[in-house]
């Protein structure tokens, strides 16, 4: 049987496929979690002139004003009212069900869904009736209500301010063929609203708890990345270049395609760049590139592209670039997983970058969640046979750190960029820490940023303090590298 979509996709991924059909589906949640947001918009979105949604109100605020409140969003059509959005309010049978009878207010919900045969129907609130009648009047009425709406293949979305308590105890959530609870948690600097389906009958599910934001565009929902189960993809055995001169020799001509590599280095060492000079290599071979960025707006980073002559406005607007800029304050991790899984939908990116990957754990404040979600993302973006280039920053002074203990492990190449005291000069270095199956040079090597962005220069052989104990140095002056000789790895490409 074909499942009424709810209109967003993300959210019908979520609830394997949409609602079924002459199902019961109960809305749960705290007030402002978005349940009565979210309930009209899944009505504007499958409500026809054919088949209508009625939305029924019980105590709740009058229409007018709930009309009023829906005027700012997109999903809002006026038009729509009436012919196939019609509201209709039951606070009169309410106040005359001081019989303790709600025999005539569904009788009157029966009737309509019967003759008109809606796509959907909605009663908001469900729970208020508990104040009306007593628990096991109401268990029979909406025994009675449920069976019998069922029969005319409408979706019957009952909504209420259900507390945790409550929703392991009441009629609704025994008689419901799904359940979906709405959450809202206060936590500075931005508060944080999630969804989690509890029970959904004849559907495969997503489980986990998923990040909802409320904008102008209405309700939106982001899959929690670990939720997904990304296949198994046999590594490929071709490479790809990195686009920094130098680096690919030291990788044994390349980076095995759709490996996942980290670039580690403290700020001003030119990881960004080095970003940048991925990225265009792969506009180069006509690939399509996606680019997240944390601190760089994407007007900066076109600019900066610039200067090393790589044209990515171009490529931005024929398609083939993306940048997606997001300001650290509204950072969410589930929302940059639904910008890379979208990203990778058609199939077509090949290269990724994340910009930079210790700012983006700490912005997001979720420490505990945060190595099953990189987990989870690098399997997503293998699964779907992309590169993903991803930097982090580590300390500038100092010990070398590791920014992220115990995580590397889930990247197949680690690449390292350093500063160094040379005689009067602060130099830098680049080095490879690790490559996952595939042979790669394991000295280090002086790097400049030029012309043509990051370049690797030539290999050092006199360093001390290579493993971070103390300040990385180079040994004694030898005749190569005396300034007076020919052009030493500190004297050429530096501007």
């Amino acid at each position: 049987m074909k499942r009424l979509s709810t209109g967003l996709a993300d959210l019908d991924l979520i609830l394997g496929g949409g609602l079924e059909p002459g199902s019961v589906v109960v809305l749960a949640g705290p007030p402002g979690a978005g349940k009565t947001i979210l309930a009209q918009q899944i009505c504007f979105a499958n409500a026809t002139a054919e088949h209508k949604a009625i939305y029924y109100t019980t105590l709740s605020e009058p229409h007018s004003k709930l009309v009023e409140h829906l005027r700012g969003f997109e999903f809002f059509d006026p038009e729509s009212l009436g012919p196939k959005v019609e509201y209709v309010h039951l606070g009169d049978m309410l106040r005359g069900a001081a019989t303790k009878d709600l025999e005539p207010l569904i009788d009157e919900v029966v009737r309509k869904a019967l003759d008109d045969k809606p796509v959907l129907v909605v009663i908001d609130s469900t729970k208020m009736l508990q104040d009306f009648v007593s628990d096991h009047a109401l268990r029979m009425a909406l025994y009675d209500l449920t069976s019998r709406v069922a029969h005319s293949g409408a979706v019957l979305l009952l909504l209420g301010e259900y507390t945790p308590k409550e929703m392991r105890s009441g009629v609704e959530f025994s008689l419901a063929d799904g359940i979906i609870e709405l959450t809202h948690k206060r936590r500075e600097p931005i508060d944080r609203r999630g969804l989690r389906v509890m029970k959904m009958r004849a559907a495969t599910h997503l489980g986990s708890t998923h990040t909802v934001h409320i904008t102008a565009d209405g309700f939106q929902v982001y899959p929690s990345i670990e939720s997904f189960l990304p296949e198994e993809v046999p590594p490929k055995s071709g490479r790809i270049s990195s686009g920094i001169p130098g680096l690919d020799a030291l990788m044994g001509s390349g980076i095995p395609e759709s490996d996942a590599t980290l670039v580690l280095g403290p700020s001003g060492a030119g990881k960004t760049i080095g970003c940048l000079g991925f990225v265009a290599e792969g506009l180069a071979q006509d690939e399509r590139c996606l680019y997240i960025t944390f601190q760089d707006t994407a007007d900066q980073l076109v600019g900066m592209a610039g200067k090393f002559g790589w044209d990515f406005a171009a490529a931005r607007a024929d398609g083939r670039l993306v940048i997606s800029h997001v300001p650290m304050g509204n950072l969410d991790l589930d929302v940059l997983a639904s910008v890379i899984r979208h990203g990778l939908a058609d199939g077509t990116t090949s290269r990724i970058v994340i910009d930079s990957l210790a700012e983006m754990a700490h912005a997001a404040r979720e420490a505990e969640r945060f190595p099953a979600y990189l987990r989870s993302l690098v399997g997503i973006v293998r699964a779907a046979g992309a590169s993903l280039w991803v930097t982090s920053e580590t300390r500038t002074f100092g010990p070398l750190d590791d920014p992220l203990a115990g995580l590397m492990f889930l990247f197949h190449n680690v690449i390292q960029i350093r500063y160094i005291e040379h005689r009067s000069e602060i130099g830098r270095v680049l080095n490879i820490l690790k490559m996952r199956n595939s042979r790669h040079d394991h000295a280090m090597y002086a790097c400049h940023i030029t012309d043509d962005g990051v370049t690797v220069g030539d290999r050092l052989e006199n360093l001390t303090g290579m493993l971070g104990w103390s300040v990385l140095r180079d040994g004694p002056i030898t005749p190569a590298h005396d300034e007076t000789s020919a052009p030493g790895p500190w004297r050429h490409g530096q501007r």
